[in-house]
């Protein structure tokens, strides 16, 4: 494969809903472009895409997945996304390093969520965008419809550019719009010019019209053309295509049957055409390694920078970076610098890749997209450049897990495994995060949705030989007292020789900290100065177990007020003790409570959701504090006990068929309702009995 200009390049992603056929539409873009001899099937498991064991055993996409190939002097990198959105980031990565987009939709069954979702991110990101509506071939297919749906979602700059012949209920050729040429389709695949049928002259001269609307309000000098009645010139026409994409008053549609390659090769004559190259946005706003703006121009012979967008465990080759360069050229066996570590990386011999095949390179271009392997330190989301000049680009802001699972060895011992194997596997994502609790006693991760915690546990088991089942996470309580006590400690113990003495008068009451907090008020010296550090020491130690069911208390004050000692048989172990003695005692006197946590918790839904979300909010407990709107719907805020919010990453998209999203954090430990504290309890219990 040559190396191309940035002017050449055009870094295409595919997105959509799961199921759609984002991979079969790249899977015969190569089979048009002769970078495969034949196309998989993912039901067959051999798609170039979708190679990871876990994609064909699944036969979803799961990974970002790039493979290049040329088509007609212009060098395409398909950029295939996962359509199931608990692989966010994913999609997220593919759009970051894309110039344009291809939004695949079925042609049945209306606009998914996926299609509706992939539209919101690229007009946030302003990746300009076009439709490719496939499965015209299928039973009950409905372009028309469809278009019509489209249009009226997304505007008038919605025209298709290619539209199905349909004779007798069945699709027999596909018009190229533009060109206004026909062409026969069979079941090979097989394509050929026809004459144009009389019967779609007025249809096409309309689509004609709308499109000559937007080349005209592209430039002044063509409204003027256009409005007295002169043609466009090819070039005039193609400049107004061109402009009318990038800036968004055109998002074209595009007919066709990826799994039978029908209509593929007109998308991908617009593709090479029409939509912005990799060289088209001059430069780049990125920032020093101390934070001072600075912009990276997208040329050749500017120095070296490089954006490592998504990373590959393979088990062969090792780590494997795929980035995007955005400046200069990055050349094989050499060092690179990367800004992020602030340390240099050996760089030995590049590739492009197509699927899973590397394809050698000795370097790659600005605006080109390309892969090096067995990095040390580089990761998701660094910039790789020249030491001359440092430069971070700007990174993947990935999603914030919400779903917590807790995660068990089914061999008992295997923890430690689960934890190295799954901080491995964050490498390949991101998203996800994997923490080994101390106080819940358990290995939580936590993701976007279940799909994606399956997934990691599949891996685990694959590729690292542990079995591991999953729970329900532990939830983090508290316990406080609501009431001022003051009790004694007292520890005395004779055993021949010299004994223990140690004895204390300690006043426990509610206060606002996280924290113990400790002062002492003794008068006369009844408790010597030195061994004030042992009854605070005693105390920190006691308050990590509470008194209802071993949780840790907070908002809780000690005071030590009086106590007494022995010349002999004092000693810090004993008056440690004596605190200790003086906590359990007096904490079941002091109205000792369970607090559960609270998570501030913010719904992102459809408008017409609304009062489903309000009302499964009030069964989990939760306050409403607030409701917005968005550009997509509403935003509900609320205040929910953390423990009600186990499921809630499923439920919601239950309740809004995907389209709901949210974020929560934690917010504040409040007293738990007297039926909940009951349960907790008995269950703490009983937990601490079993490890014990």
């Amino acid at each position: 494969m040559i190396n191309y200009p940035a002017e050449k390049v055009r870094n295409i992603t595919l997105l959509g809903h799961g199921g759609s056929g984002k991979t079969a539409l790249a899977e015969a873009m190569l089979f048009c472009a002769k970078s495969i001899d034949r196309m998989g099937r993912s039901t067959d498991g051999n798609t170039t895409m979708d190679f990871d064991p876990e994609e064909i055993r699944r036969q979803i996409s799961i990974n970002t997945t790039i493979a290049a190939c040329e088509w007609k002097n212009t060098k395409m990198n398909i950029i295939d996304t996962p359509g199931d959105f608990d692989f966010l980031g994913e999609t997220m990565a593919g759009i970051r390093v894309a110039d344009s987009a291809i939004v695949v939709l079925a042609s049945k069954g209306g606009i998914q969520v996926g299609a509706e979702k992939a539209v919101r991110l690229l007009k946030k990101k302003n990746v300009p965008y076009m439709f490719f509506v496939n499965r015209i071939d299928e039973p009950n297919a409905d372009f028309e419809n469809i278009t019509e749906e489209l249009r009226s979602q997304y505007g008038v700059s919605v025209i298709p550019l290619s539209i199905p012949i349909v004779s007798q209920e069945k699709i027999t050729g596909i018009i190229d719009v533009m060109n206004k040429r026909a062409f026969s389709i069979d079941a090979k695949g097989a394509s050929k010019e026809i004459p144009f049928p009389g019967e779609y002259e007025e249809r096409v001269t309309k689509l004609h019209e709308q499109i000559n609307e937007v080349v005209a309000e592209s430039d002044e000098e063509l409204m003027e053309k256009y409005f007295s009645g002169e043609p466009f010139t090819e070039d005039e026409f193609r400049r107004g295509i061109h402009a009318g994409f990038r800036e968004g008053s055109l998002h074209p549609i595009f007919a066709g049957s990826a799994l039978n390659n029908w209509g593929v090769e007109l998308l991908m004559n617009s593709i090479s055409k029409d939509t912005p190259s990799a060289g088209a946005k001059k430069s780049i706003a990125a920032e020093s390694p101390d934070g001072n703006p600075i912009e990276v121009t997208n040329t050749d012979t500017e120095p070296m920078s490089a954006f490592v967008f998504k990373t590959i465990a393979d088990p062969f080759v090792g780590r494997i970076s795929l980035f995007r360069v955005y400046s200069g050229v990055f050349k094989g066996n050499t060092t690179v610098y990367n800004a992020d570590k602030e340390k240099e990386e050996r760089v030995g011999g590049l590739f492009y890749m197509v699927g899973k095949k590397q394809v050698q390179a000795d370097q790659v271009g600005s605006g080109d997209i390309g892969a090096v392997a067995k990095l040390v330190l580089t990761q998701t989301n660094d910039t790789l450049c020249d030491k001359q000049r440092p430069v971070i680009l700007p990174k993947i802001s990935f999603p914030t897990p919400c779903l917590t699972m807790g995660i068990v060895p089914k061999v008992k011992g295997e923890e430690d495994k689960i934890v190295a194997g799954l901080n491995k596997l964050a490498d390949e994502d991101p998203v996800f995060t994997v923490v080994n609790d101390p106080e819940t006693r358990q290995i939580v991760i936590s993701g976007l949705g279940e799909q994606e915690i399956n997934v990691l546990k599949s891996k685990l088991k694959n590729k690292f030989n542990v079995d591991a089942d999953l729970e329900e996470p532990r939830v983090p309580y508290r316990e406080a007292i609501r009431k001022k006590v003051k009790v004694q400690g007292k520890h005395k113990k004779q055993s021949g020789g010299h004994g223990q003495y140690g004895d204390v008068w300690i006043e426990f009451e509610p206060v606002e900290s996280d924290t113990l907090v400790f002062e002492e008020k003794v008068f006369g010296g009844s408790v010597p100065k030195n061994y004030f550090p042992a009854v605070e020491k005693g105390l920190m130690d006691s308050v990590g177990r509470g008194v209802l069911a071993g949780f840790p208390v907070v908002n809780l004050k000690a005071t030590l007020v009086d106590g007494s000692y022995h010349d002999v048989d004092s000693s810090e172990m004993a008056f440690k003790i004596a605190a200790g003695l003086a906590f359990k005692n007096g904490l079941p006197q002091a109205g000792p409570v369970l607090l559960e946590p609270i998570s501030s918790v913010t719904v992102h839904i459809p408008e017409d959701k609304q009062g489903d979300i309000m009302g499964d909010m009030n069964k989990r407990r939760g306050r409403i504090m607030g409701i917005d709107a968005d550009e997509d719907g509403s935003v509900i805020s609320c205040e929910v006990p953390t423990a009600e919010m186990a499921s809630y990453a499923t439920d919601l998209k239950s309740m809004t068929q995907g389209r709901g999203w949210y974020t929560i954090q934690h917010a504040r430990y409040e007293q738990a309702p007297s039926d909940v504290a009951s349960k907790v309890i008995e269950e703490r219990k009983a937990l601490l009995e079993e490890d014990e």
